[in-house]
């Protein structure tokens, strides 16, 4: 029984320019609710690693400790995060996300949950189906078992 093998290069550059157009969609939605993708990241690292460092988050996004301070100090300006001091070492101070950070997070994920499903009801039945099994092995190429 003959196999026939995929050609990986070929799906990756068939794959890479609609995960591309996807992303900036996703990202658009994002400033329509006031905020830039980048401080969206970095609330969605400071969610999941309540209490982290300024430093820490800096090495994570790999960006500057400095770049990463005027960062936080703007988010922390816009009622997003708040820094709070260490109960162990006083000498540092995490971050944490203050209502308002949760609030804007929430409505992110809403308008780009919105956008994707009004695109995913134009395609047909088996097409959804397509989509739908593709999630998972989409997020193992990512490493990401839980798909925040």
């Amino acid at each position: 029984m003959p196999t026939t093998e995929i050609d990986t290069v070929a799906v990756a550059d068939a794959l890479r320019p609609a995960l591309l157009r996807i992303g900036r969609e996703l990202r658009r939605e994002a400033r329509a609710v006031g905020v830039s993708p980048e401080q969206v990241t970095l609330l969605v690292a400071i969610k999941y690693a309540p209490g982290i460092g300024v430093r820490e988050l800096a090495a994570r996004e790999r960006i500057s400790p400095p770049a990463m301070t005027k960062h936080v100090d703007r988010l922390e300006r816009d009622g997003l995060v708040a820094r709070t001091p260490d109960a162990d070492d006083r000498r540092r101070v995490g971050l944490t996300l203050t209502d308002e950070g949760q609030r804007l997070l929430r409505r992110v994920r809403s308008r780009r949950t919105a956008w994707l499903a009004k695109r995913l009801g134009g395609l047909t039945g088996e097409e959804l189906a397509a989509v739908e099994a593709a999630v998972v092995p989409l997020t193992r190429l990512l490493g990401d078992e839980d798909g925040r």
